[in-house]
């Protein structure tokens, strides 16, 4: 079995890298922080020029028609460089869920859309803090009328439409689409620990909505969206572990003390091959992860489950330890240790905490 990428693949990423490291440098992350919108707008029009946003949406709705493993590839780039924009709430969560489980007539009105860039969609499911992703249900949707409030939804406050999860009269638990430029939705900017990936919370007052997929299955679409996008976050994380990584060798290598470079320091040695470790621990599970996903294998959830959590421990580890070997200097705002950092606790808590992946985890193991 091999799970290595194709020449067409590692092409695509060699683009999508040489692409963004000249239009997506770290200062565009930190315009976006100091910024008033919640993305870079010039830069994700010249991806979905790239025609990056149709990668994996079906030929006959407007996209490329290419696959997933083409959108792990990316996933990973765009993670190295920190992109500050919708990517991950339009294209991993809101063009899957419509293309698993939308109408044809759906399909056929949004995913183009999508694929051209002309809409932007979050995911509104979390009602309030520490709350399990699946029992958010005060939401409630009556006579084609969404009534409720969801909080921490990434993309929120510049997305165009969302899909949210509530429930109807009959206490079933589904998924609605919402366009959020109407009178009945209003929206506030959250805190949020990585300012260029912002959260809002988003209120419904008698917002007009329509039904996406079948009735009372909000739980079990979720799960496979979650499952998938867990695959592309993974690789997003692993293209932020290199990316720190690279950063502290670099640093170390300039910085000299007691007449050497820092980089020639023992401890400092140590503190690399732990993180190559991470890595490649890392790698492997995406990886395995991926082709489940391209090929819809059985061992799907359990190997998303998988790559989600050792993604997320790689990248806690090396985004922190990336501060470290900076010394003094990398907890500063001037240096751009921190931006990883915060993107990596950002990661760590959408589509479900680090601790509710770890039961998923366990829970998956279990059943096998």
């Amino acid at each position: 079995m091999n799970f290595e990428f194709s020449d067409d693949q590692k092409l695509i990423q060699d683009q999508a890298r040489l692409f963004l490291t000249e239009h997506s440098p770290l200062t565009a992350a930190r315009q976006v922080m100091d910024g008033t919108s919640g993305y870079d707008s010039h830069l994700w029009k010249s991806i979905v020029d790239l025609g990056w946003s149709a990668t994996a949406i079906d030929e006959q709705y407007g996209g490329l028609g290419l696959g997933s493993l083409e959108l792990c590839v990316i996933a990973q780039e765009l993670g190295r460089s920190l992109t500050p924009i919708p990517f991950f709430s339009t294209i991993y969560l809101a063009a899957e869920i419509i293309q698993q489980h939308g109408s044809e007539q759906q399909k056929q009105s949004w995913l183009p859309d999508i694929a051209a860039g002309k809409a932007i969609f979050c995911i509104a499911s979390t009602e309030r803090a520490g709350q399990h992703l699946f029992q958010a249900k005060r939401t409630q949707f009556a006579n084609d009328q969404l009534n409720g409030k969801k909080i921490a939804v990434l993309d929120g406050a510049d997305a165009d439409y969302a899909i949210v999860s509530a429930s109807s009269a009959e206490q079933d638990h589904s998924l609605y689409l919402v366009d959020l430029n109407q009178p009945g939705v209003q929206r506030c900017v959250s805190a949020s620990i990585d300012s260029s990936r912002p959260l809002a919370s988003i209120e419904f007052n008698n917002a007009s909505a329509q039904r996406l997929g079948a009735e009372n299955a909000a739980s079990s679409i979720l799960t496979q969206a979650f499952d998938r996008a867990a695959v592309f976050t993974s690789f997003e994380q692993l293209g932020g572990c290199e990316a720190t990584m690279q950063m502290g060798i670099d640093y170390t290598k300039q910085r000299f003390a007691f007449g050497r470079s820092v980089a020639s320091f023992q401890a400092i040695k140590h503190i690399f091959a732990d993180m190559y470790v991470a890595i490649e621990l890392a790698r492997s599970n995406a990886y395995f992860a991926a082709w489940a996903l391209s090929v819809n294998d059985e061992k799907l959830p359990l190997a998303a489950a998988t790559a989600r959590v050792s993604a997320t421990d790689a990248y806690y580890f090396c985004s922190k330890e990336n501060i470290e070997v900076h010394g003094g200097m990398g907890f500063t705002w001037e240096f751009d240790c921190h931006l990883y950092y915060k993107r990596a606790q950002l990661l760590s808590s959408i589509i479900g905490s680090s601790r509710w992946w770890r039961e998923q985890l366990v829970t998956r193991l279990l059943n096998e």
